[in-house]
């Protein structure tokens, strides 16, 4: 397979960015997206030419580092994967491929396909863990939790991280983000006691990254590459105004 690749270049943060079109051939449809993009870069290395830089790492679909705008969309045209779980057998022969990083506020480029990511990393440093004491692993069945509440408090875990839904939203929301982690440890018993902290903490933190507002346009759900559902959005809305209101009219609320 031949493919026509137009790829955003970018040498660091204060450079100014263009597009430059590469032809990439021998690709073989089994290839994944990152496998290929490989041999584009041990093309351009042979001509001496500098590489496309990108992010990856596990390249199972565990980690979220590899995330790309493909053809405008976040992680490529089919749902429900990462780009490293994207294969070449999704595309025509000859179709050319336009490339580019996040173009989010709170993600700023350093080079070619690779975006700051560090803010989500703050937010989750706002609250979005449970602080435990270290030590000899709780007995499994200490915290009894039901099978129904367990499988919604995983269904929001599966959250990688990777920012697909900020790429995704028009205004550069990360509130799917927030709300998965949000969802997941307030369902579990673990979760409750920093529950509020947590909430008010995340949130603001968010806001203070540059991340935009939601609008509901569930661009972030249709390409999540764990499908979490935008209910995650409407638990961390709830989350928020329970702590807030607990805050102001005491933890009876």
């Amino acid at each position: 397979m031949r493919f026509v690749l137009r790829i955003w270049r970018q040498k660091d943060p204060c450079s100014q960015g263009r597009w430059v079109t590469y032809q990439v051939e021998g690709v073989e449809p089994d290839m994944s997206f990152l496998e290929m993009l490989d041999q584009l870069n041990e093309n351009l290395l042979r001509r001496g030419e500098d590489p496309v830089a990108f992010e990856s790492d596990c390249r199972e679909g565990i980690c979220g580092a590899c995330g790309l705008v493909i053809n405008g969309r976040p992680h490529g045209p089919r749902g429900g994967i990462a780009t490293c779980q994207l294969y070449m057998r999704e595309f025509r022969d000859g179709q050319t491929i336009t490339i580019e990083p996040w173009r989010v506020t709170a993600f700023p480029i350093l080079k070619d396909l690779v975006v700051d990511r560090s803010a989500l990393d703050r937010v989750v440093q706002a609250g979005g863990y449970i602080s435990v004491s270290t030590g000899q692993a709780p007995e499994a069945n200490t915290y009894l939790v039901a099978h129904e509440v367990a499988e919604r408090a995983f269904d929001f875990a599966h959250c990688i991280g990777c920012g697909a839904c900020a790429a995704a939203c028009k205004n550069g929301s990360a509130l799917l983000f927030v709300g998965a982690k949000l969802a997941h440890l307030s369902l579990l018993p673990q979760g409750q006691v920093e529950r509020d902290r947590r909430a008010m903490g995340m949130i603001e933190a968010m806001e203070r990254e540059g991340f935009g507002a939601c609008s509901f346009t569930r661009a972030c759900e249709s390409v999540c590459p764990k499908s979490i559902s935008v209910e995650a959005i409407a638990r961390a809305h709830w989350e928020y105004a329970r702590a807030k209101l607990r805050k102001v009219f005491g933890s009876g609320t």
